[in-house]
């Protein structure tokens, strides 16, 4: 849980470069209740007819998708169907799409017997897929209807490859470097069987109708060439449900987003995008990112004994507001050096928000995109809960390991997580119009 979340705020994109993975949200920052009177709300065809219509990309204010953490007018909750997002463009979408309000993460292995061409046809079905259900259309033959009555909701699908891929389909000469299996680190407790896997599927959307139908669809397509290997849930706040856009809150109740690196940056592309030319990566990855997932599990019951001065310290912020113990505002820069009368750090060395910035860690930086998990109580009461961390770069060995090597050797927060379960995943670059995702590897 490193200090550098996406905020939750919905701002609009400042770049058609960026706009092709935002969301095309018609009525988004304005949208309407049906009038007094009317019968059943606002009907899917009314939705999809109005965002056509504008064809506006979440506003024109500026800023990056997602980023500010500055206030802003609050988005109505009656608006929220009406949010799109757009699967062709330069990179896929899911990565720097604001945060949704609810998230499915799966991951398949591929069966006995299925090579490349069986590999092929399923991502050109599931891409048809999902380009059908972000545009708030059925899925196809066989639809379920259980997100009839919605609209896209900012419906994203996004694609990647796991390390074991490319063996399974004879292309380990495609398969790049930077996706060699992540080092071991003391805090990890992972359960091989919900970690890894062949092929990644992030879902996420702001109605959870319209993410498990998503789900249900790509599950459905998956047939007889690909088997679930493992499966997990998440969800984060809804946009609208609080005065004025907010950076997000995790499970222990701290404000978690404040540092993720942003479009507007100068080496944003640098670090989370491979580039079109001079990598090393191969050819079929330009302007794809590398996906760390890890499944973090909060012991909420220790967290939660701590006093809110004594959780801010692990932390290195104030619980309030997320501002730096140093001082100031949210935004304010951390002074690493301010001592209290006595002499003492007041962001304490071990602290999880000194740790964690990247000029602590070499210039270290992803683009973290998580979401909150609870998965029930076990028989002592005690709640099985936490984070689904995902972080984006453009190479995990110079984003992920090295700031993860560094909260294994002494960040305050450890001894409250516990990493159980993981995958490293290549995700390529967007898919563009007549294409479906990975095409260029498969057929390359």
């Amino acid at each position: 849980m490193a200090d550098q979340s996406i905020p939750e705020a919905r701002i609009p994109a400042a770049s058609a470069e960026s706009a092709n993975e935002g969301t095309e949200s018609a009525g988004r920052a304005a949208g309407t209740a049906d009038a007094p009177g009317s019968a059943g709300g606002i009907s899917r065809r009314k939705l999809l007819g109005t965002a056509g219509a504008t064809g506006l990309v979440l506003g024109a204010a500026g800023g990056a998708a997602g980023y500010a953490a500055a206030p802003a007018e609050a988005t109505p909750l009656t608006s929220l169907g009406e949010g799109r997002a757009m699967f062709h463009g330069k990179h896929q979408p899911g990565i720097t799409t604001p945060l949704q309000a609810r998230g499915h993460l799966v991951a398949f292995d591929l069966a006995a017997g299925a090579g490349r061409k069986e590999a092929a046809a399923l991502l050109r079905r599931w891409s048809d897929t999902a380009r059908r259900l972000m545009a708030g259309e059925p899925a196809g033959s066989g639809d379920t209807d259980v997100a009839r009555d919605s609209g896209p909701s900012s419906l994203t699908v996004t694609f990647g490859f796991g390390h074991s891929f490319f063996a399974r389909t004879g292309l380990e000469k495609q398969r790049p470097a930077a996706l060699d299996p992540l080092p071991a680190f003391s805090s990890d407790h992972l359960d091989r069987a919900r970690s890894n896997g062949d092929l990644w599927v992030q879902i996420g959307a702001d109605d959870a109708l319209v993410a498990f139908h998503a789900l249900r669809a790509v599950q459905k397509d998956a047939g007889p060439a690909a088997r679930v290997r493992w499966q997990m849930n998440g969800f984060n706040r809804s946009p609208g449900a609080t005065a004025h856009p907010m950076t997000a809150r995790n499970l222990m109740g701290q404000v978690d987003g404040t540092r993720n690196p942003k479009p507007s940056e100068a080496d944003f592309d640098r670090r989370i995008w491979v580039p079109e030319s001079g990598s090393q990566d191969p050819a079929w990855m330009a302007n794809g990112s590398y996906a760390v997932v890890r499944r973090i599990r909060m012991l909420l019951d220790d967290w939660e004994e701590l006093s809110p001065g004594e959780q801010e310290r692990v932390i290195g912020r104030r619980k309030a507001d997320g501002a730096p113990l140093s001082g100031g505002g949210e935004t304010t820069e951390m002074d690493l050096e301010k001592t209290d009368r006595d002499g003492n750090l007041v962001v304490p060395v071990n602290a999880h928000a000194r740790i964690t910035r990247p000029d602590q860690n070499g210039g270290a930086a992803m683009l973290r995109r998580p979401f909150s998990y609870h998965d029930g109580f076990d028989r002592d009461g005690v709640p099985d809960a936490g984070l689904l961390f995902i972080c984006w770069q453009a190479d995990p060995l110079r984003g992920f390991v090295p700031v993860q090597r560094k909260l294994d050797r002494g960040d305050a927060l450890s001894a409250f997580v516990r990493h159980e379960a993981s995958g490293l995943f290549a995700v390529p670059g967007g898919a563009a119009e007549g294409e479906y995702v990975g095409q260029r590897l498969l057929e390359g």
